[in-house]
């Protein structure tokens, strides 16, 4: 039997959350407030929409950790909810384009990228099917309908076009299957066809040729395909040791794009140095601890794999983040967890974060005797 501790839910988890959003906040205004004030009129623009999506963001977070029941385990809303994120998917091909991708559904001025609960739906479907079909998960017939909802909705995250995303869900519904008891050569053997998907979709534009020669050869074309990681290193690299000062960045004055979104770890690293950088890197480690001690510590097999894939969804998304900045993969359009600026991936986020301190919340026999 498992029940529910009031209030007991994982207090260094929140903290580590809590600390990344406030520096988030931070630093979005840091890196947008030029833009902004050139585009909008008002520096802090783009900062008043990020704690706005944080606030909603945080509710989202009470109201997970004061309900009683684990509602988002019920059929009706797993179901609900995941016919509710294909649905919007496909949505987003009739709304109007935002940058050249289809992305973004907009609604009384508001826009949201459905992409984002592709995560969660996906993590929660996947453990409450594995954990129900446990017995059979291994036959084919039952393996089938998660790999064509896994197959639908990377598809579907593909043509927006968002890369990056797409290959995260794969390998979290990968992770997630194995811990549910699916055989490695069944995983093997789709992983050779999402291998082969993603390569051909690699090769049908020129712009995403152009990166992957951008990542491989940098300094051949710092103007051109190189010039995002060669201004990232850039920034990173004038930092030094302990950063040229908060608000001192210069490289968010137009010379990095997208300095408020997918690299502002590299503004963080210009104006807070390598002590910056490792501090922030060490409370994504510590957020990851946290989470697999949640999940080794959950009260049944549900619980755990849903604990470890949303850790993993946000970890693993902050360490590619982390890695395209560094220089070290093709850049992807991939946001940092909770410090990037964009309300729908801060909302989502913190969403699942509260799912994580919900199941946190939960006791049984092996509650306690994890240590870790």
């Amino acid at each position: 039997m498992s029940g529910r501790r009031p209030l007991g839910f994982d207090k260094p988890l929140f903290v580590v959350t809590l600390a990344l959003v406030a520096i988030g906040v931070f630093f979005v205004f840091s890196s947008s407030g030029f833009m902004a004030s050139v585009k909008y009129d008002q520096s802090f623009h783009f900062m008043v929409q990020q704690i706005l999506g944080a606030v909603a963001g945080l509710a989202l977070i009470a109201f997970l950790v004061s309900v009683r029941r684990s509602f988002f385990l019920q059929p009706a809303f797993v179901y609900g909810f995941l016919a509710l994120t294909v649905g919007l998917l496909m949505l987003c091909f009739v709304m109007p384009s935002v940058a050249r991708t289809n992305r973004w559904i907009v609604f009384f001025g508001l826009r949201f990228q459905p992409s984002e609960l592709a995560k969660i739906s996906l993590i929660l479907f996947l453990a409450t099917y594995a954990e129900a079909k446990k017995d059979t998960i291994n036959e084919l017939r039952t393996l089938a309908l998660p790999v064509a909802v896994l197959c639908v909705t990377v598809v579907l995250v593909l043509l927006e076009p968002d890369f990056g995303t797409a290959v995260l869900l794969a390998g979290l519904a990968a992770m997630i299957l194995f811990v549910g008891g699916v055989k490695l050569r069944y995983l093997g053997a789709a992983g050779l066809v999402a291998l082969a998907l993603f390569g051909f979709y690699l090769v049908q534009a020129d712009y995403r040729v152009a990166r992957l020669q951008g990542f491989f050869s940098t300094e051949k074309d710092v103007l051109g395909s190189g010039y995002q990681v060669a201004q990232s290193k850039l920034a990173l690299g004038s930092g030094g040791l302990v950063g040229a000062g908060l608000g001192q960045s210069t490289q968010k004055l137009d010379f990095l794009p997208f300095a408020h979104t997918d690299f502002i770890f590299a503004i963080l690293g210009e104006e807070t140095g390598l002590l910056g950088t490792l501090f922030t890197l060490g409370l994504y480690l510590f957020f990851l601890w946290r989470g697999v001690k949640i999940s080794l510590a959950a009260p049944g097999p549900t619980y755990k794999m849903i604990a470890a894939g949303i850790t993993l969804a946000i970890v693993a998304q902050a360490l590619l983040n982390i890695s395209i900045v560094l220089g070290l993969g093709p850049a992807k359009g991939t946001p940092l967890p909770l410090l990037s600026y964009g309300r729908s991936s801060l909302v989502c986020t913190l969403a699942a974060v509260g799912i994580l301190l919900h199941i946190s919340e939960k006791r049984g026999d092996s509650w306690g005797t994890v240590k870790i």
